[in-house]
């Protein structure tokens, strides 16, 4: 991975994130990260461009957004497992080993979120050794990634900053893979019970 993928890595690991009230005044700090870290000229103007307009946005405005945008959709939820594997019972025990991946590539596990938290694995993966089971996630990473770019609108402030990754850092998966992986997620059950539920 080149230092330019992983910067962007670490840059949306932020930029995904709630925006509370640090999320602002990281603003200085993020344009002194791509400065010092981003040697392509035309990846700073391509962050520039899709980045600091979120900035710009009263914090209110942001923060409804984001919650619109990330909270309330599956199709654009930030868990990884939820892409992959949709309401499944199999996602408890992907969510095992993802923990038990952060902790073999010397990081420690917080557990304020889920241990499939793309803005965390996003960072993960940018400081993470070269090794098989990290280029794995970073595969997983890149489906969940245009899944969800395929989920959302383009005139969504967040789709062209989130489609920085897929310009920079991950290769877009084929068509077949897509499809075939789509296949595989477990949808909720949402039909009507054979009979009512009843509270007393």
């Amino acid at each position: 991975m080149t230092n330019d993928a992983s910067a962007i890595l670490v840059i949306m690991s932020r930029i995904l994130d709630y925006p509370n009230d640090e999320f602002f005044k990281e603003r200085s700090i993020i344009e002194e990260f791509v400065k010092a870290h981003i040697s392509s000229e035309e990846i700073r103007n391509e962050i520039e461009a899709r980045i600091f307009t979120l900035f710009k946005m009263e914090q209110k405005e942001l923060q409804e957004l984001y919650v619109e945008t990330f909270d309330y959709k599956e199709k654009t939820s930030l868990y990884l497992t939820a892409h992959e594997l949709g309401d499944s019972r199999k996602r408890g025990a992907a969510l095992i080993k993802l923990q038990k991946l952060i902790c073999e590539g010397g990081f420690e596990y917080e557990g304020k979120e889920l241990a499939d938290y793309i803005p965390m694995l996003l960072e993960l993966v940018a400081a993470a050794p070269e090794h098989e089971n990290f280029n794995r996630l970073s595969q997983r990473l890149s489906f969940a990634i245009q899944r969800l770019l395929n989920n959302l609108s383009d005139s969504n402030p967040y789709y062209k900053a989130i489609d920085l990754l897929m310009m920079f850092v991950f290769e877009v998966p084929g068509k077949e893979e897509l499809i075939l992986l789509e296949n595989e997620r477990e949808e909720a059950d949402l039909d009507e019970l054979p009979y009512p539920v009843m509270y007393r």
